[in-house]
C-alpha cells in the first residue's frame, strides 16, 4: 500500500504567523505547511530574512484571495544604520560604502516630512520582481544589475522613534503595498548624505491585523497533532476583515455567481469588497463598480 502523504489534508484558512529572523517567507511558508499537514499553501509578501513579524499565510481555499492581503496596507517598526551602504540595503549584505555620519535629529526629522503621501521608489536589486522571468535577487547574485523603472509607492506615516547620533534611526512607517523599507533606507541615507541600510525590521501590522495576534512557529509546533493547530486559523473571511462587507439578495447571489455583475445595497463607491449572502454564505471578493453594482472578482464557491 502507497504510503499516504504528509500534504494531504484539506485545509482553509488564514494563519498570522510571527515569522522568526533567518528564515525566508517561503521557508516559514513551508514549516508551517508540514505542521499542518496541508495539500495547498501560499504566503501574502514576501518578508526578508533578517525580517521578522506578522506574515499572514493561507490555505486551501484561503490560497484563491492572497492577494487581497498582500495588496492591504502595512506597518512596520525598523532601525535604519546610518553611514554605510551594503549591496542588499540590508546588514545581510556586504558594505560597498562608508560615510561620516554628521547628521542632527532635526535634520533627519526634516528630511523624513519629504516621505509623506505618495512618492516615487525605485525597487532594489535584491528583490522577488521579475525581468525576463528571472527573480532580480537571482541577477543580482551573478553581480548583474539592470535598470528598474520607479514606481509609485504610498505612505501613510513615518515617525521618528528614536534617535542615536552619529549611529542609527528607529522609524515606524504605516505604508501601502509595494513599499520597499531597503529602498526607502537607501533614499533616506542619500538625502541626508551619509548613506544607510535596514539593521533591523518588524512588520507590526498587515490590513486589521497586529503581530500580537499572530502565533510563532515554535508555539505553533508544540501545539498537538495537525488537527489541533487548525484552532490557530482564521477562516478566509476573517482574513479579508480590512475589506468593507456587502450582503447580496437570494437573486443577487445567484447572479454574481455566474460571472454577472449586480446591485448591492450599501455598496462603496470603489474598491474591493467582501461578499455574502443572506444567510452569511462568504461568496469571495468583488469589486465595486461606482453605480451601486459590484462584479465578482475572486469567489469561493459557486453553487
Amino acid at each position: 500500500m502507497a504510503k499516504k502523504s504528509v500534504f494531504n489534508r484539506a485545509v482553509d484558512g488564514v494563519l498570522l504567523l510571527d515569522k522568526p529572523a533567518g528564515l525566508t517567507s517561503n521557508e516559514a511558508l513551508q514549516r508551517a505547511k508540514r505542521l499542518l499537514g496541508a495539500r495547498k499553501a501560499g504566503h501574502t509578501g514576501s518578508l526578508d530574512p533578517i525580517a521578522t513579524g506578522l506574515l499572514p499565510l493561507c490555505f486551501g481555499e484561503a490560497t484563491k484571495v492572497s492577494r487581497f492581503l498582500l495588496e492591504a496596507d502595512k506597518r512596520y517598526r525598523t532601525t535604519f544604520r546610518l553611514g554605510e551602504i551594503t549591496d542588499t540595503g540590508d546588514a545581510q549584505g556586504e558594505v560597498v560604502q562608508r560615510r561620516p555620519v554628521g547628521v542632527t535629529r532635526r535634520e533627519v526629522e526634516r528630511a523624513l516630512g519629504r516621505f509623506q503621501g505618495e512618492i516615487e521608489q525605485v525597487p532594489p536589486m535584491y528583490s522577488a520582481i521579475k525581468r525576463g522571468g528571472q527573480p532580480l535577487y537571482k541577477l543580482a547574485r551573478q553581480g548583474i544589475e539592470v535598470e528598474r523603472e520607479a514606481r509609485v509607492v504610498r505612505v501613510e506615516e513615518v515617525r521618528l522613534v528614536d534617535f542615536r547620533e552619529g549611529e542609527s534611526v528607529e522609524l515606524e512607517i504605516a505604508c501601502g503595498s509595494g513599499f520597499y523599507v531597503r529602498s526607502f533606507a537607501y533614499d533616506l541615507g542619500e538625502l541626508l548624505g551619509c548613506g544607510a541600510h535596514v539593521a533591523a525590521l518588524r512588520r507590526l501590522s498587515v490590513g486589521g491585523f497586529d503581530v500580537e495576534r499572530a502565533v510563532t512557529l515554535d508555539q505553533f509546533e508544540v501545539a498537538g497533532e495537525p488537527e489541533a493547530r487548525d484552532r490557530f486559523l482564521l477562516s478566509t473571511d476573517e482574513g479579508l476583515a480590512h475589506l468593507p462587507e456587502v450582503t447580496l439578495s437570494r437573486d443577487a447571489a445567484y447572479y454574481l455567481c455566474r460571472g454577472q455583475s449586480v446591485r448591492a445595497d450599501g455598496a462603496p463607491r470603489t474598491g474591493w469588497v467582501r461578499l455574502y449572502t443572506e444567510t452569511r454564505r462568504f461568496l469571495g471578493v468583488g469589486v465595486a463598480l461606482g453605480d451601486g453594482r459590484v462584479a465578482p472578482k475572486r469567489l469561493l464557491q459557486s453553487d
